[in-house]
């Protein structure tokens, strides 16, 4: 099996190996971070915070060890954005990658409604509306820079080789903990 997928990606070309390892990448962490949240509800909880916080860094490695040195491993529109930043990727890569993600979102959000499940509106991360606006824009800003940076620390840094997918799994699971414990976010 190992060598027929071998034949047939050797016949891509790089712009076909980097768009399908980004619609496989971002299918992976969709499914792993919406179905934890919908298998969580199938069973009334019982699984929690740990489990839901857990699926997406398993997700996130998975992605990140797969395909990484093919893509670079975005699987997220503002990733794709802090990379053409920092002049990671070029403009007329931005649309490619964009809709590799979106097409991956979507089949791994079909995925979970077909064969998951639809609890919990799909697993849709929803902020805790009883904070203000400007309080949760603060959060998803807060979460999204702290993201950032650990994702550019690991493409910068030579001292995290081998370790990138963990650090930015990590990082997911404490946010994820961090404001769904403290502030009691969905």
């Amino acid at each position: 099996m190992q060598q027929i997928l071998l034949k047939i990606t050797q016949r891509l070309t790089t712009n076909q190996r980097t768009f399908l390892a980004e619609i496989i990448g971002t299918f992976i962490v969709v499914v792993f971070a919406t179905g934890s949240v919908v298998i969580d509800a199938k069973l009334n909880g019982v699984l929690g915070i740990p489990f839901v916080a857990f699926a997406p860094f398993v997700g996130i490695a998975v992605g990140v060890y797969l395909f990484s040195k093919i893509s670079m491993a975005h699987f997220n529109p503002a990733v794709t954005l802090g990379f053409l930043i920092t002049r990671h990727i070029k403009k007329s890569q931005l649309t490619f990658y964009f809709t590799a993600e979106i097409i991956g979102a979507l089949l791994g959000s079909l995925f979970v409604k077909y064969v998951i499940g639809t609890e919990a509106h799909l697993g849709a991360n929803a902020p805790n509306y009883t904070l203000s606006i400007p309080v949760i824009f603060g959060i998803e800003t807060l979460a999204s820079g702290l993201l950032m940076a650990v994702i550019l620390t690991v493409v910068y840094s030579k001292a995290l080789r081998g370790f990138s997918g963990i650090a930015i799994g990590e990082l997911l699971v404490s946010i994820y903990s961090f404001f769904h414990l403290s502030l009691g976010l969905p």
